[in-house]
């Protein structure tokens, strides 16, 4: 199963650093989230965090700036296997603008810790945020089967084919999981005819 470990976000998240920076308003946040986006690329996250957080804290708009550093490091611990680092940094993400890339990263990681509960209920809402995005369900459904609920894997996958119906990944799952439940079927019993009863007595 793959997750966002194997997603380099750093680019993606340069640009928006970036375009928060160029932003016009308040000149001093302005020149405090210059800063930000630029340790952002150096990937010095504990500085780019401290930066937008102060520029936030004189214009919200640098919010957004501050959320996507907080998912970065996330991601940054992530690879280095700090894993409760990561879940904290994406927490204090959420905390300050939910979103649902947020959400798919920390569900990630609870997958990766075998923390299922927590990564199905954060896929979900992931899927309420961004509710045309199929691999939300394509993942739960991936964790039902793992944990062997075929039911609720197969209702995901089913929404999972709504959104597209083409999908290889929830098609080859959806045949895997019939092939599943007819192999657990339990066979039904031909009916057998009763005995017949004594042969009857002939009158005198």
């Amino acid at each position: 199963m793959k997750t966002l470990f194997a997603i380099c976000l750093v680019s993606a998240f340069g640009l928006s650093f970036a375009l928060a920076a160029q932003q016009e308003g308040n000149p001093e946040a302005a020149k405090i989230a210059r800063e930000g986006s630029q340790a952002a690329k150096e990937q010095d996250w504990g500085k780019a965090i401290e930066r937008f957080r102060k520029a936030s804290e004189i214009d919200r708009k640098y919010v957004q700036s501050l959320a996507l550093a907080y998912q970065q490091r996330a991601f940054s611990y992530a690879n280095e296997q700090r894993f409760q680092d990561a879940l904290n940094d994406l927490a204090e993400s959420i905390k300050i603008k939910p979103d649902a890339h947020a959400y798919e990263q920390r569900a990630a990681i609870e997958t990766k810790i075998n923390d299922y509960d927590k990564a199905l209920a954060d896929y979900a809402e992931a899927s309420k945020l961004n509710p045309g995005e199929i691999r939300f369900h394509n993942y739960r459904a991936w964790i039902y089967e793992t944990r062997g609920d075929l039911q609720n894997s197969m209702a995901e996958n089913d929404a999972a084919l709504k959104i597209n119906g083409k999908n290889k990944e929830a098609l080859d799952r959806k045949a895997r999981l019939l092939k599943i439940q007819s192999q657990n079927a339990v066979p039904t019993e031909t009916p057998v005819a009763a005995p017949p009863g004594p042969p009857k007595k002939k009158k005198p």
